[in-house]
């Protein structure tokens, strides 16, 4: 796939230099600062020095006074409380840590997660149901109620309080709670928007902890569930997420929990060399699996185990349950794919509306992911259970699909989401005009351009900059996540040494060197592709982009270009 480069400019090239003077660092480090906004000597170091105490506090919050007192007062009076969560990574460790938090203090509390088909998404009139029947107190939602008007309605009558933690985008008006957490609500001045439902439920943690007169470490024992949430939640690692996703990744690299610990060694993941990555592609998904397949109690029951026997016996479920999702990925992929091919054409197709009665549901958002960055249009991919259509939506960067969705609302049962992902239900019907009108909403706001994939450019530079200091202060920018991906840079003109060959299923292997530097390994994953590109290239230079990172093999460290693109000189 061929990308648009796309170099990253600043408004003022004198801060760099101000930047470089003051922190004494090499001009593209500081360049890269810059593009974060990151511009003087205070800015850098909480950027290189993240630490606990750069915490907001958590009542800044709207109704977090309310909400810290009453589960205040439920640790104690003991009473019976019912945390109410999500299907999704960020659901699940959620659930899991505002769990353990309660368990902490003898209470008697309970974990309640709706089925993904039975129920679908948020808090549901069987969950309230539920929760009178074992004679709960006191219900926490965590990543989910923002939207639930009837459900808390229910509660209420029911004699049950409910405190809602969320994140989603919140309506004008907001359900009848005892507290409704959710730093988007728009009457609320939270400095932070972007935590992750677990991430809520957290400030939650760190309040009633304030609260009980009880030390900060009490709360910061979580942090490792916080930061597979916001990894895997793909919210921005920026502010304090940076901060909790930081003391979290330590967490988990020097002292992990036995179901964490049995999910890394079940995926050779190595003691300290655990990233943002690590949770993103090997842990997130084993997680995610089991709510993507039915019943996601199974991986709320291996972040609370304190067995380590246990916690390899479900780690290893988990495993199973994976294994299925991804085939089950693939062949709804396959499917996908035939039927976009059977429409022909698709440069009439601003966004693509897909429905299969028989597709997974748990699946279609992973496939909906994977049509986008093939595609690059906004995708909806749905399909049908007990009589409804429901669905995944995702989208591509300046196309928001809840704002989309709200468009269609007359013809929707329910909706929800963010920017980049949301989830729908509506009924058979409506689905024609549903496509023809998300199809004119998107091609009034995307065209030309906006269809090719775009790569991002932070700087040029040449490899002879590129040494074992230049990677030590890159490496301090990590965490990495949206809102400080990994930089991307460009180096022109550059030569192969030796003859490119494919490794592995199907990933570009060259050496590269340019202007009398040493020679680098690069290695371009999937990218196939580009072997006739660059075999053919004969004596003539090439523009690479790539990032750069540090490989790892038999106790060896050398660094090594990943690359993004090629582009051969005319």
């Amino acid at each position: 796939m061929s990308f648009r480069w796309i170099y990253s400019e600043l408004e003022q090239q004198n801060s760099i230099e101000e930047l470089q003077q003051q922190l004494g660092v090499p001009c593209e480090i500081a360049q890269l600062l810059a593009l974060r906004d990151i511009n003087t000597f205070s800015k850098a170091k909480t950027f290189f020095r993240p630490e606990i105490g750069h915490l907001h506090d958590p009542f800044l919050m709207k109704d977090m006074e309310k909400a810290s007192l009453r589960l205040s007062k439920a640790v104690k009076d003991t009473e019976k409380v019912l945390v109410y969560g999500d299907y999704d990574v960020d659901g699940t460790t959620a659930t899991a840590s505002v769990l353990l938090f309660l368990r902490g203090f003898g209470l008697d509390v309970t974990y309640y997660i709706p089925h993904r088909f039975k129920e679908g998404y948020g808090i549901s009139s069987g969950g309230i149901t539920h929760a009178r029947e074992i004679g709960a107190d006191l219900i926490v939602s965590v990543d989910c109620g923002i939207t639930a008007f009837e459900e808390a309605k229910q509660a209420r009558e029911a004699g049950i309080d409910l405190i809602i933690c969320d994140h989603h985008t919140a309506e004008d008006r907001i359900p009848e709670a005892v507290a409704v957490l959710d730093p988007k609500r728009p009457d609320c001045s939270y400095p932070f928007d972007g935590l992750s439902g677990a991430g809520v439920g957290y400030k939650l943690i760190e309040a009633t902890v304030t609260k009980l007169g009880l030390s900060a470490e009490v709360a910061y024992q979580f942090l490792d569930l916080i930061a597979i949430s916001i990894a895997s939640d793909i919210v921005p690692v920026i502010d304090e997420n940076r901060v909790m996703m930081r003391r979290g990744l330590h967490m988990i690299n020097n002292c992990p929990r036995p179901g964490i610990k049995a999910l890394l060694d079940l995926v050779n993941a190595t003691s300290g060399s655990v990233s943002t990555s690590t949770i993103i592609y090997s842990i997130g998904p084993r997680i995610n699996a089991a709510g993507r397949m039915g019943d996601a109690g199974t991986a709320v029951e291996l972040m609370i185990s304190d067995n380590t026997e246990e916690s390899k016996k479900v780690a290893a479920d988990l495993e199973t349950i994976n294994r299925k999702r991804r085939s089950t990925d693939q062949k709804t992929l396959e499917e996908a794919q035939a039927m976009l091919d059977d429409e022909g054409d698709m440069d009439d197709v601003s966004t693509m509306v897909l429905h299969d009665p028989d597709w997974h549901l748990g699946v279609i958002g992973i496939v909906a992911s994977r049509l986008v960055d093939t595609f690059n249009r906004p995708v909806v991919m749905l399909s049908s259970v007990d009589g409804k259509v429901k669905g995944s939506a995702r989208s591509v960067k300046g196309f928001n699909i809840y704002q989309a969705l709200k468009k269609c609302e007359d013809l929707l049962e329910q909706f929800g989401g963010h920017e980049y992902a949301a989830g729908l239900t509506m009924n058979q019907k409506n689905i024609a005009e549903f496509r023809k009108r998300m199809n004119e909403i998107a091609c009034s706001a995307l065209s030309g351009d906006d269809f090719k994939p775009a790569l991002t450019i932070d700087s040029r530079i040449d490899l002879s900059e590129i040494d074992r200091k230049f990677w030590k202060l890159l490496s301090q920018f990590e965490p990495y996540g949206p809102g400080n991906l990994k930089p991307v840079f460009v180096s022109e003109d550059v030569q192969l040494s030796g003859v490119p060959s494919i490794v592995g299923k199907g990933h570009l292997k060259l050496k590269l060197r340019q202007n009398g530097s040493c020679t680098f390994d690069a290695i371009g994953f999937k990218m196939h592709n580009y072997m006739p590109l660059v075999r053919d290239s004969g004596s003539r230079r090439i523009d690479v982009a790539y990032v750069i990172e540090e490989n790892r093999w038999n106790n060896n460290r050398n660094l090594q270009l990943r690359l993004e693109d090629i582009r051969v000189k005319n």
